[in-house]
């Protein structure tokens, strides 16, 4: 069903983008957009989690060292390392990661702290608290923690998590 809906999506022109939001209205194209992607992923968490209904305090969250440097990761829904899944990332302040690929397409919006994520030798573009972002798979990029303290974002993939130096 989401490659349905990423389908369509990719094939709505600038004109229909531009019928839906006005012609010099980015920002509500980009709004839309976001709240088209997380609820793709709730969507998702839903065909995920046939159990009972759950919530978990920040403060009764349990992170896990994932063996990649000093990256850390809460559970959200599913198993990494089975298939699809949603996770809270941590990272140190003024972390910089190697150039890596991941095999799947992911989305991640950032809960604390600023984050860059991007290609290699690429531009960093701040992206503070509440800021989204899709990485495509198969692409080498970057993820940094612009932030002297730490920072976290929520990551929601379709597939199982890897990360490959390439």
């Amino acid at each position: 069903m989401i490659s349905k809906i990423r389908i369509r999506l990719t094939l709505c022109s600038v004109q229909d983008r531009t019928e839906l939001f006005g012609a010099k209205d980015m920002s509500k194209q980009k709004t839309f957009f976001v709240g088209l992607s997380v609820v793709i992923g709730l969507i998702a968490a839903s065909n995920v989690l046939a159990g009972e209904s759950t919530s978990t305090p920040v403060t009764e969250m349990t992170y896990h060292d994932t063996g990649i440097g000093p990256i850390q990761v809460a559970p959200g829904f599913g198993d990494m390392n089975v298939g699809p899944h949603s996770n809270f990332v941590r990272i140190p302040g003024g972390f910089v990661s190697p150039p890596h690929i991941h095999s799947e397409d992911y989305y991640a919006v950032v809960v604390t702290g600023v984050v860059a994520n991007g290609r290699e030798h690429g531009r960093d573009i701040a992206l503070p608290t509440g800021s989204y972002w899709f990485q495509k798979g198969d692409e080498r990029h970057v993820t940094k923690c612009l932030s002297a303290t730490e920072c976290v974002f929520f990551v929601t993939q379709p597939g199982k998590f890897d990360f490959l130096f390439k």
